[in-house]
């Protein structure tokens, strides 16, 4: 006995995508300015990639790790700011330290320290050292390869459609990056090498998202030549509404298995990924799509008259 397919959306579904143009529109624009006001108001959480210092990860042999009581501990080292927080299990905890001095073995000095005041109770399990120069260099590359994923897409979707393609998928690209770099800057979630990973990942969901819908409207502007546009896009978007569903919700499937059960590692991650595909999606629908109506696309795409 065979299992029907599941459909999520039905043969002949017409949703009116375009009559609601002006109010996601709105709300964008009003996602967009408050994640610029946050980024400038609040900034980033900026992991130790970016900072420059060490990070230690601990584990409490016996019984669970004692927050209070560490932080006790390591305060009379006189390290300047150090931040502890639970990390996974009850039991660990992670232990960052700022960069304090760029002198030669510095950092070595400051991790002989924390190993002294940890103890026998408490077994060290990772520890990362990243340099202020190192830290540095990490920045100005994460940004260079943020604006070079956007210019590739934007030289790409111009050669395979037309520049009103081109602007509606970055406007659409920059929206989604900008409105995630802004909830990381509410919640305060950490911003590593990791974060960057994700938003080009975020960059090539959302753009794949954008292309089927794109192809489908070309294909509709060679088809039917006398429908009103509003019509023709908002067909397009409901003869791909289906596939780009099945795809988000199979791929959020996915990372929210990675976010409860891959461990605090990767968290960050997963979340940055689960928030890229819900906004890639609304973007490649409610944006990408109406912003070429205000950019005139054409319609003498081809030689086909048909109706």
């Amino acid at each position: 006995m065979f299992m029907r397919p599941i459909k999520i959306i039905k043969l002949g579904t017409r949703i009116n995508f375009l009559s609601k143009t002006k109010l996601f529109v709105s709300l964008s624009l009003i996602f967009i300015i408050s994640s610029i006001f946050l980024l400038f108001a609040r900034g980033l959480n900026f992991g130790i990639d970016f900072n420059g210092g060490t990070l230690i990860e601990v584990q409490k042999i016996s019984g669970n790790a004692d927050v209070s009581e560490m932080r006790s501990r390591l305060g009379q080292l006189d390290l300047g700011n150090i931040q502890l927080q639970e990390f996974g299990k009850k039991t660990d905890l992670l232990i960052r330290v700022e960069q304090l001095s760029e002198e030669e073995g510095a950092q070595q000095a400051i991790i002989s320290k924390i190993s002294e005041a940890v103890g026998m109770d408490y077994k060290i399990r990772r520890i990362e050292v990243v340099g202020p120069k190192v830290s540095a260099e990490l920045i100005k590359k994460g940004i260079i390869a943020v604006i070079s994923a956007v210019v590739s897409v934007l030289i790409y979707i111009w050669f395979r459609f037309e520049w009103q393609f081109g602007i509606g998928a970055i406007f659409a690209l920059v929206h989604d990056i900008i409105i995630t770099i802004g909830v990381f800057s509410l919640l305060q979630l950490e911003f590593n090498l990791s974060i960057i990973a994700a938003l080009l990942t975020i960059v090539g969901y959302s753009l794949n998202d954008t292309v089927v819908i794109y192809d489908r409207i070309r294909e509709e502007l060679r088809k039917y030549k006398k429908m009103p546009i509003m019509d023709l896009i908002n067909q397009a978007l409901n003869l791909t509404l289906s596939r780009t569903l099945m795809t988000s919700i199979t791929t959020l499937l996915a990372l929210i298995s990675l976010y409860l059960f891959g461990g605090e590692v990767i968290k960050g991650f997963t979340f940055a990924m689960i928030w890229g595909v819900l906004i890639g999606t609304y973007s490649s629908i409610f944006i990408a799509s109406p912003i070429l109506i205000g950019l005139n696309i054409k319609r003498d795409w081809s030689k086909n008259d048909s109706e």
